[in-house]
């Protein structure tokens, strides 16, 4: 006799279950009876076993949500059967940044318990605001110096976003309020101190060496949360410091993981040696004040800002540098700067900071700072010969546009980049030599000497990547590449293949991956 049947199993693991698992047959026809199978139980099937299935089914799923379609907006969403975080929540800069940064979230906010924050980076923390705004309640975790640059960094964003919405009518995507609900929110957690972040996973901060604060995150999954019940340690890199910063303690190690999210912001290249960097840096300054003209330093406010003075410092000690006045003409720049010196204790120096004689780090008396409207006015009246640092570091905003205006045209002039510059900002077309820019509408013609520095990059090179990679005592099962240009990433990965091997995978945007 012929018959009919749907079988299928729910294995024990999908059931919660170290042991008793489904294995149903149901009979849905036979021929001795005349009953064929019904068109209806098919609906019926895939409308309640699947469902069905869902309910029971434990898993970890991680789901790249930013951090893939360039160098910015870094968002990883973690979620467990009943939870759900992110790691980093940030704005996007950049090409197409009004876009991308306009974009509705592809989850809900309210749905998210936490929120784990590597650094205090505009490009990791910009979009907090706007998850509160759209009914986040949950705690952010991060190190203590990051809970106060994040504030400041959001503040300055805020206060961006207004003057550019009456200069060009940009849109305010959050306001004041919004950044003061984010930093109610945020939970401080040291360095090498676990905490649970949700039920059954466990998360531990180390010092990533990028910025004051900054760290890799270690996320420990218990095996309740995934599919083949096995626990899976995932590191976030957050951003990876380059070597021997002067300031900065070194990058830790990863000791052991499953999965790392990595960036791969130069991940196609690998920078000047650390001891060119007082080298160009003192010849351009002697070029460009040698000349009578004025150098510009577009400087991102946290990190490259505080090494650039402590520089600076060095060299007017030893005398290796005309003397002439240095403006820092960044009001976010001068509050980091501040927030460095009140945090530390979280720095390493590469020398006596007490020999300078002025027995301060970060300044000398010849530094000049410009916390008002007025007082960074006053700099046009100053017509000497001058070194002006100013932000944003991409030449995408704040202050330094005012000074390109006036000195873009000046052959005795000098521009010098120390970061960074994403495809699609002013500060790359000048990186790239563009022979004419635009700076608030108006066409200028780039005649200053353009002049750039890799070792004073916070970002690790691909050397530096891969010594990281390499401190795991184990190999690594699952590495995946972020935080950079595609075609970056592409030979990042064929790098890594050959100096590493494993499984190396370049993720798309709002693909997801479960264990």
């Amino acid at each position: 006799m012929t018959k009919w049947f749907y079988h299928f199993v729910i294995p024990a693991k999908e059931l919660g279950s170290s042991e008793l698992g489904l294995d149903l047959w149901i009979e849905i026809g036979s021929l001795s009876t005349g009953c064929h199978p019904n068109p209806a139980f098919h609906f019926l099937f895939l409308t309640f076993y699947f469902p069905l299935k869902a309910l029971y089914y434990y898993y970890m799923k991680l789901t790249f949500c930013g951090g893939v379609r360039g160098v910015t907006g870094s968002c990883y969403l973690l979620e467990t059967k009943t939870h759900k975080i992110l790691v980093d929540c940030g704005m996007f800069q950049g090409e197409h940044a009004q876009e991308y940064s306009q974009e509705p979230f592809d989850f809900d906010p309210k749905k998210i318990d936490a929120v784990i924050l590597t650094h205090a980076h505009y490009d990791h923390c910009g979009r907090l605001p706007l998850l509160s705004k759209q009914g986040f309640t949950g705690s952010i975790f991060c190190t203590p110096p990051t809970k106060s640059l994040t504030n400041i960094v959001l503040q300055d964003a805020q206060h961006l976003m207004a003057d550019n919405n009456h200069r060009m009518n940009t849109p305010i995507l959050f306001d004041v309020d919004d950044v003061k609900n984010v930093d109610g929110m945020i939970c401080v957690m040291n360095y090498h101190t676990q905490f649970e972040v949700i039920p059954g996973v466990n998360v531990m901060l180390y010092d990533a060496g990028h910025i004051l604060g900054s760290a890799f995150a270690v996320v420990d999954i218990d095996a309740k949360h995934t599919a083949d019940s096995k626990a899976r340690r995932i590191v976030f890199s957050g951003d990876i410091g380059n070597n021997d910063v002067p300031i900065l303690p070194e990058t830790e190690s990863i000791s052991n993981a499953d999965i790392v999210i990595c960036e791969s912001t130069y991940g196609d290249r690998e920078h000047e040696p650390v001891d060119t960097r007082m080298t160009k840096l003192r010849d351009m300054i002697k070029n460009v004040i040698g000349d009578k003209g004025t150098l510009l330093i577009p400087a991102f406010s946290i990190e490259r800002t505080q090494e650039l003075l402590y520089e600076l410092d060095r060299m007017i000690d030893d005398q290796l540098i005309p003397n002439c006045p240095i403006y820092l003409d960044s009001p976010l720049s001068i509050k980091a700067t501040e927030i460095y010196q009140e945090f530390a204790n979280y720095l390493r120096f590469d020398r006596d900071i007490f020999s300078s004689p002025d027995r301060d780090f970060f300044s000398f008396p010849n530094l000049h700072v410009t916390l008002t409207v007025d007082a960074s006015k006053s700099i046009n009246d100053d017509d000497r010969s001058k070194i002006i640092i100013a932000g944003a570091g991409m030449m995408n905003g704040g202050r330094i546009l005012h000074h390109l205006k006036r000195y873009i045209e000046d052959l005795r002039s000098g521009i010098l980049i120390i970061g960074y510059q994403a495809e699609g900002t002013l500060g790359r077309r000048i990186f790239d030599r563009a022979e004419k820019v635009r700076i608030y509408g108006d066409e200028y013609d780039v005649k200053v000497k353009v002049g750039a520095i890799g070792a004073f990059s916070a970002h690790g090179d691909r050397r530096k990547l891969r010594q990281w990679l390499k401190t795991c005592q184990e190999p690594i099962g699952q590495i995946f590449l972020v935080h950079g240009d595609a075609d970056v990433k592409e030979n990042f990965k064929i790098y890594l293949e050959k100096e590493l091997g494993g499984n190396i995978e370049i993720p798309k945007y709002w693909q997801s991956f479960e264990w």
